[in-house]
């Protein structure tokens, strides 16, 4: 008895320190994370960072597999992962921020995801407009899309945060939602043809500059940089006009796990990039 007692003593001793040190371990990791982060933020200071980014936010669904969630809670992170951007973005000095988060596509996914996603937005849309960090720096929030195809909790949900925040222009959030890239150029086109038609315009008026006024993003400069998570290398559909001499960034991870040490990382590498623009 005696023997066993020492054993279980040795035991728990031994699980102590070996806990003791994996403590160890996680506080000098934690440190040298914000040390490196820090360091980034330095960096990336120091030199002019894009005034526009735009974001393909790709990888929730796989990133609530992987750790053994349902796809309602990667979305769930995903928008956690949105509001930390919004700081991030402010901190660095970037204006506007177009997220990429439901294309006309994702309709396509199983109904009851799809149900769920929508009631996701109506909460978020709702948490937004009354968001005092929203109201603080006068962030200024738009969905691009067919909002018209959402259910109309949806859209009311969105007409009430558009609306609270419609005289704001500090920052710019805007959310492409019901959004497909070639659907905005086909109603653009729609739009400028009718014009002629109506004898508005004449076919020789027809320049970049007027379908830039016919698409969703009227109102804004084109993204500087175009940020994808998850490994996939393609644009998928979002923003193929506005992009033409937009700096692409593809990252390996997924976006609810997207870290600020990434996000300075895309800056840092769009910093140290050449822009041209063909010339």
């Amino acid at each position: 008895m005696t023997a066993l007692l020492l054993y279980n003593n040795l035991y728990e001793s031994m699980m102590a320190t070996e806990k003791g040190h994996s403590d160890i371990s996680q506080v000098i990791a934690d440190t040298a994370y914000l040390a490196y982060e820090r360091r980034l933020l330095s960096e990336v200071k120091q030199a002019q960072a894009p005034k526009h980014i735009a974001i393909i936010m790709d990888g929730n669904r796989r990133f609530a597999a992987e750790i053994g969630l349902n796809p309602l809670d990667g979305h769930k992170q995903g928008r956690n992962k949105l509001e930390e951007l919004l700081n991030w973005g402010m901190e660095v000095g970037t204006r506007i921020l177009t997220v990429y988060a439901f294309s006309t596509e994702n309709w396509q996914r199983n109904p009851e995801e799809v149900k769920e996603i929508m009631r996701l937005f109506e909460d978020s849309f709702y948490r937004a407009g009354d968001d005092k960090r929203v109201h603080k720096h006068r962030i200024n929030i738009k969905v691009l899309g067919l909002v018209s195809s959402l259910p109309a909790n949806v859209q009311k949900a969105i007409e009430y945060a558009e609306g609270k925040t419609k005289d704001y222009s500090e920052y710019r959030l805007n959310l492409a939602i019901a959004y497909g890239g070639r659907e905005e150029i086909i109603q653009a086109i729609k739009d400028i043809a009718g014009q002629v038609k109506r004898g508005e315009i004449d076919i020789e008026d027809i320049d970049d500059k007027l379908v830039s006024r016919s698409l969703y993003t009227a109102d804004l400069p084109d993204p500087d940089l175009i940020l994808r998570t998850s490994g996939e290398v393609r644009v998928s559909n979002f923003l193929l006009y506005q992009l033409a001499y937009s700096e692409l960034y593809f990252v390996d991870v997924y976006w609810p796990g997207f870290r600020k040490i990434d996000f300075l990382r895309a800056i840092r590498s769009y910093q140290q990039r050449a822009r041209r623009f063909g010339k």
